[in-house]
């Protein structure tokens, strides 16, 4: 059983990677994809690609289904609501500080 740190762990180092950001990307804005239209958009070998859905699978931000000789990929968006959530509180805090470096700024203006 993987504890929620690990899988917490899978899910940044999954996304820390630009190839695997740009794949999501085509899967958000071009939806279900097979591997060999993926891998048309990247300069790699598709062993590489498949290196890099793996860790997506891994991290559940993908899944993969068979239909026929190819296997479809489509984004599973429910994990990046995760990410979301966690970075919560620190977007929370970036407005505090915005709002506050702005009032400081305003009340700091000749009248």
């Amino acid at each position: 059983m993987v504890s929620t740190g690990e899988r917490e762990d899978r899910l940044f180092a999954a996304l820390a990677n630009g190839t695997r950001r740009e794949v999501l990307r085509l899967l958000r804005d071009r939806g279900p994809q097979p591997v060999q239209a993926l891998a048309s958009h990247f300069d790699m070998r598709r062993p590489s690609l498949s290196e890099h859905l793996k860790v997506l699978r891994e991290a559940g931000l993908v899944s993969g289904e068979r239909a026929g000789r190819q296997r479809i990929y489509r984004i599973e968006a429910f994990r990046l609501a995760e990410v979301r959530d966690w970075l919560g509180p620190y977007e929370r805090l970036w407005h505090e500080r915005t709002c506050q470096r702005t009032c400081e700024r305003t009340s700091e203006a000749p009248e």
